[in-house]
């Protein structure tokens, strides 16, 4: 009989301690989430300490969702933006080495000190003299063709026929920047000294990669995924080096019609707060999805048109099913090692400020669009 009341008494000091400090916390946030709710949430945590904690969590979360602001694409054009390289010839400065990643820690209630923001924004479909229509979604044109040659592609039948239940395989998926990752937690801000970078391939491309081949597999069509770290242990060279990986498959696998590079973006304002562009789908966030196109110059994609006719169809698709999935496409004098097939894109999933799962939710509605295009379901 004595233990038991010792025990209660411990039980009932140990939770006065976690009240108190609670208390402290809700004090030095109240300029954040305001009087009323402080009083709210102290209330129900004097009737339950545990189930508080994660209340107050959510509502200050909830709270700087609510400020968050849309973000302008146009601003994206005007070098509102700046981007992490895409090619170490256009940028030599090779980005933060890549990191082994922990297991991630309790995501924390409040924002910890020396952390940097991070704003949720929806990218809409363009309009106007740059934005060609392209079905359900749109095409935006940064080339000197004009619109009219543009959207010549859009609705073309595909330069390819994918092969269902081939035992060949008909379509590779592969990661010229394999180490680049995502918060590994959905909050709205992060920490300065998060590279946005692993080799842990349960955390980076290679993950959103699996999603999509998944996908297309369950659907009939053979895909395979090659996850080498083309960026590591150097990002110089990473697209010298994807580019010999794509024709070893090539050379092994003539059947392979099609080529993705799966990468993820890095939106950020010029005083570090990082975007995260977001789509509901069902209930679920998910990373918005853009695909890049490249056009010719000086001969080095004779066969960019085919590639667009692609592009264009694949993004109607995705929009089609998923409305709001998808940023316009972007065509552009980009290489990529987009002359190796008819059907070689580059994909940015979402960017460095979405988390993991966001990311990976992404992947999967990708698959999802691109095998009912093959199959026509």
């Amino acid at each position: 009989m004595g233990k038991n009341l010792l025990k209660r008494v411990t039980g009932t000091l140990a939770a006065a301690v976690v009240s108190l400090a609670a208390v402290d916390s809700m004090q030095q946030a109240a300029s954040q989430v305001g009087v009323g709710g402080v009083l709210t949430a102290l209330g129900s945590m004097i009737s339950s300490p545990t189930a508080a904690a994660g209340a107050w969590g959510q509502m200050l979360q909830q709270n700087s969702t609510q400020y968050a602001q849309t973000v302008d694409e146009n601003d994206f054009d005007s070098g509102f933006w700046t981007e992490l390289p895409k090619d170490s010839e256009l940028l030599p400065s090779p980005t933060p080495a890549p990191q082994e990643t922990p297991a991630a820690p309790p995501a924390p209630a409040v924002q910890p000190e020396g952390s940097l923001p991070i704003k949720e924004a929806h990218y809409e479909q363009g309009s106007g003299k740059l934005y060609v229509p392209c079905g359900a979604a749109t095409i935006k044109n940064n080339t000197k063709l004009s619109p009219e040659e543009v959207a010549a592609q859009v609705g073309q039948p595909l330069p390819f026929s994918i092969e269902k239940n081939s035992s060949q395989p008909q379509v590779l998926i592969m990661h010229t920047h394999t180490t680049e990752t995502y918060q590994l937690d959905d909050n709205l801000w992060y920490s300065p000294d998060f590279s946005a970078r692993s080799t842990d391939t349960a955390v980076n491309m290679a993950a959103v990669g699996a999603e999509m081949v998944a996908q297309l597999n369950a659907a009939g069509i053979n895909t395979v995924q090659d996850i080498t770290l083309h960026d590591y242990p150097s990002y110089t060279g990473s697209y010298e080096r994807s580019n010999a990986t794509v024709k070893k498959w090539l050379t092994e696998y003539p059947s392979i019609k099609v080529v993705l590079d799966v990468h993820r973006d890095a939106i950020e304002y010029k005083d570090g707060t990082r975007v995260k562009p977001i789509a509901e789908i069902n209930g679920m966030k998910a990373a918005q999805v853009m695909i890049i196109c490249g056009a010719d110059k000086g001969g080095n994609l004779p066969n960019f048109r085919e590639n667009l006719k692609f592009a264009a169809a694949w993004q109607n698709q995705m929009e089609s099913m998923f409305p709001g999935l998808t940023r316009p496409v972007l065509f552009d004098y980009r290489y990529y090692n987009q002359d190796l097939t008819t059907g070689s894109l580059l994909i940015e999933v979402g960017g460095h400020a979405n988390s993991v799962e966001e990311a990976k939710y992404s992947g999967k509605l990708v698959g999802q669009a691109l095998a009912a295009l093959f199959t026509g379901q």
